[in-house]
């Protein structure tokens, strides 16, 4: 057990109001996440797109990560954790608005970019974000606090499923089926398909518009609220020999590899829930519920996950879960059907801690090297747009459909979920290390 842990606080009264407004962004980059998982099936169906095309819905929203979290640890290292934030939140609501235009165009490459841009701003939120938190209060705490406010992320993604179903999916007519299964969109002409296509296309920009205009309502409050700053973490670093001395922790950069392995396992659980539903017959708004009922078990597995964190060493308990999501996903592959469904929904209570806890161990002891570390952390959601579009690829081996073929003696779209696997086997490998080897060694 953990005992000095438990006498120090986890967040110190002095600090509660800037540490609720950092977490409330926890929430807010859920939503994001969230609204656009079910956007593939969405964007795939208004404009005809196969499985890989589609994909690329996750490869702009989740490269944005990689390709803006250096330069948002550059940005902290310059000038400061809060400046951060609002430089995020300016580029999330500019990413949001710019829906707008997009759907106007009616260009999918148009809403790439926009997905881009504003995933640019998730790229900030997060690099900094999750360094303030950890910043906030003893280091004994920081993985503890960090899994609390982590733990706000899904409140988010929760309503940004329930938008998704309710206030896009719901009322899109390109999904209206024919009695025999086909969709009525598929037989229209072509002037026919421009203005339901026109019209979905305004469905899917509302919301994200709304959401650009909610951001910058944060980013007003954030502005007017004086916010702690840790002298130690926010001195500025010479960016070179700090790299060198985080990729010379094997701890950080392992702790980076399984953070790549493990976005990319939690994308393709939730994205492709929607197909493996759609495959015995489940229609996208009702698969919606599946992918609210993970998010729920994610909220449990996070909540019960902070709390084991008391008496459990973060990395043997990273390592348990890494082998109940390793055996749920085994379950989805082998078994068809709703009992797989079931699995795969399950697989998100075990995914809950995996993120801020590989996040925390990663950058336990680095210090001042925490800012770039955060960075490197970030890029590393850059397997949420790799993974997927791997996926998507298996997808489409027999065609665009989902059970178009069998692999070892499973339709593609439960085989697909070989890809979670490995990520799940290298997660509980990287826990097991941690606790075997890098913990072991501190302690002595």
């Amino acid at each position: 057990m953990n005992t000095n842990q438990s006498k120090v606080p986890v967040v110190a009264k002095s600090v509660l109001l800037p540490f609720i407004l950092i977490t409330s962004l926890f929430a807010l980059w859920g939503f994001a996440n969230d609204i656009t998982n079910p956007m593939v099936s969405a964007f795939k169906k208004v404009l005809e797109l196969d499985n890989f095309q589609a994909s690329l819905v996750q490869l702009a929203f989740y490269g944005g990560y990689f390709t803006m979290a250096l330069p948002a640890a550059i940005f902290v290292n310059h000038y400061s954790y809060k400046k951060g934030v609002l430089l995020g939140l300016g580029l999330y609501a500019l990413g949001a608005l710019l829906f707008y235009p997009a759907a106007a165009y009616e260009e999918f490459g148009f809403f790439l970019a926009a997905l881009y841009i504003l995933t640019f701003g998730l790229a900030f939120l997060e690099t900094t974000a999750n360094p303030y938190i950890l910043s906030m209060g003893s280091e004994k705490t920081a993985t503890q606090r960090l899994n609390l406010a982590q733990a706000f992320n899904p409140m988010g993604a929760l309503l940004g499923l329930i938008v998704a179903q309710k206030f896009i999916l719901a009322s899109l007519q390109s999904d209206d089926l024919l009695p025999d299964g086909t969709t009525v969109y598929s037989t229209l002409g072509e002037e026919a398909k421009a203005v339901v296509r026109t019209a979905d296309l305004a469905v899917i920009r509302d919301p994200y518009v709304l959401l650009g205009i909610v951001v910058i309502g944060f980013l007003v409050v954030i502005s007017l609220v004086n916010m702690p700053q840790n002298e130690h973490q926010e001195s500025k670093v010479k960016i070179g020999p700090s790299i060198k001395r985080l990729f010379k922790a094997r701890k950080f950069t392992g702790g980076v590899i399984a953070q790549a392995f493990y976005v990319g396992a939690q994308i393709m659980c939730w994205t492709y829930l929607y197909q493996y539903a759609e495959s015995f017959g489940i229609e996208n708004t009702e698969a919606v519920n599946y992918g609210i009922a993970a998010l729920v078990v994610f909220l449990i597995g996070r909540w019960v996950g902070t709390a084991l964190l008391k008496y459990i060493d973060s990395g043997k308990l990273l390592l348990f879960f890494a082998i109940g999501a390793a055996l749920a996903t085994l379950i989805t592959i082998m078994v068809p059907g709703m009992t797989g469904l079931i699995a795969l929904v399950s697989i998100s209570f075990f995914m809950s801690i995996m993120f801020p806890t590989i996040y925390g161990i990663a950058l336990e002891g680095q210090g001042e090297d925490a800012k770039f570390g955060a960075a490197f952390l970030v890029m590393a959601i850059v397997g949420g747009a790799l993974m997927p579009t791997l996926q998507g690829l298996i997808l489409d081996l027999g065609g665009a459909g989902y059970t178009d073929i069998s692999i070892l003696g499973v339709p593609e779209v439960n085989f697909s979920f070989i890809l979670p696997f490995i990520c799940f086997v290298v997660i509980g490998i990287y826990g097991r290390d941690v606790y075997k080897k890098y913990n072991m060694k501190l302690q002595g």
